[in-house]
């Protein structure tokens, strides 16, 4: 075990600082990773400040993970020295049960073991938010060519949570798909999906929206609080990716779906949400939630991205302005994901 920079929040309320965290020995199914990038994720936000329960201190963020890989272990087949690679939002899971056998490793019965603020052998996971990493061979996902590091970091948690959802509940090409919210995931869940074939409306209560939804690829643009036009939008839309992350309208977004139409919550708002019954029995229409997806389908994610060029609009902004980057993130002041830079650590 060996001790390695990172920032850390120590003490519930407190910001992030810089930090001396253990990092495990690594054994021969390994791989030693040095962190080049990592994306801030909102739900980084919610965990180092204790929002939604249960943070586990010191916390150390950060599961948008992208380095080069420094040491394989001797029975590591997939990768080498050098390669360029990822760590998304686990890093473990049993492998036996009936959820990790189909991929479905998020879900593991036995609980998967997060990136960060997951119990592990030595205390708790520690996040990318740190100079070096230790992951196990199956967790670990390649980076193609043709993505740019530091904008395909997002993809490993922003990426696949709108991906794996997109990939089930498309039914047929030139489905018209609304995103609700513009923010991190919004702006992915509108590129996956336009690359999906899907024709896509934002959803939106900013109005300074709607230049870059078009410029994202959008069709459409439908600003939230015109009650004109969503009244004329009603049952128009056949899929709905909810990317918001606090208490927002549900039974009003639900009104905007065909008939069988689903909304899929993507988003966590440490809030519940009120939902009324009747904009889901009138319509026979869906309210379901995805959780990221499993490794397997989200190597398939990175290898569409890589085929489809699409990546994530990125700010890269040095470790001394993580909490400025927070503060900036909640007050919706990025376009669309800030990234770190672990050289500046």
């Amino acid at each position: 075990m060996r001790n390695v920079r990172a920032y850390a929040v120590s003490v519930p309320g407190l910001p992030l600082a810089p930090a001396l965290v253990p990092r495990r020995a690594y054994g021969p199914r390994d791989v030693v990773i040095d962190v080049d990038w990592c994306g801030i994720c909102h739900s980084d936000i919610h965990t180092a400040r204790g929002e939604w329960g249960g943070t586990r201190y010191p916390c150390v963020p950060g599961h948008e993970i992208v380095g080069r890989v420094a040491e394989a272990g001797s029975k590591v087949r997939r990768y080498k020295k050098g390669d360029l690679v990822g760590v998304g939002c686990m890093v473990a899971s049993c492998g036996a049960c009936a959820n990790c056998k189909r991929g479905l490793e998020q879900h593991c019965l036995s609980g998967a073991t997060f990136t960060y603020n997951s119990p592990d052998g030595s205390g708790h996971t520690y996040g990318g938010y740190a100079e070096r990493i230790v992951v196990e061979e199956g967790f670990v996902l390649r980076i193609p060519k043709g993505l740019d590091a530091k904008r395909a970091a997002p993809l490993l948690c922003a990426g696949i949570t709108n991906y794996s959802p997109l990939k089930r509940w498309l039914k047929k090409k030139g489905a018209k798909v609304g995103v609700l919210g513009l923010g991190g995931l919004g702006h992915m869940a509108v590129k996956l999906a336009k690359a999906m074939g899907a024709e896509v409306t934002v959803l939106s209560r900013s109005p300074g929206k709607a230049k870059d939804a078009k410029g994202l690829g959008a069709k459409a643009f439908l600003l939230t609080t015109d009650t004109g036009a969503v009244a004329k939008a009603q049952g128009s839309l056949d899929l709905i990716i909810d990317t918001v992350s606090g208490p927002h309208d549900v039974s009003g977004a639900l009104g905007l779906l065909a008939t069988e139409g689903a909304l899929i919550m993507v988003g966590a708002s440490p809030e519940p949400h009120a939902v009324g019954a009747f904009p889901l029995i009138m319509g026979r229409r869906v309210l379901a939630g995805s959780l990221i997806g499993g490794v397997a389908e989200t190597q398939e994610m990175l290898d569409f991205c890589a085929r489809k060029k699409v990546q994530s609009d990125v700010e890269v902004v040095p470790m001394k302005k993580v909490n400025e980057a927070y503060e900036r993130v909640l007050k919706g002041d990025v376009r669309y994901r800030f990234v770190l830079d672990l050289s500046t650590l």
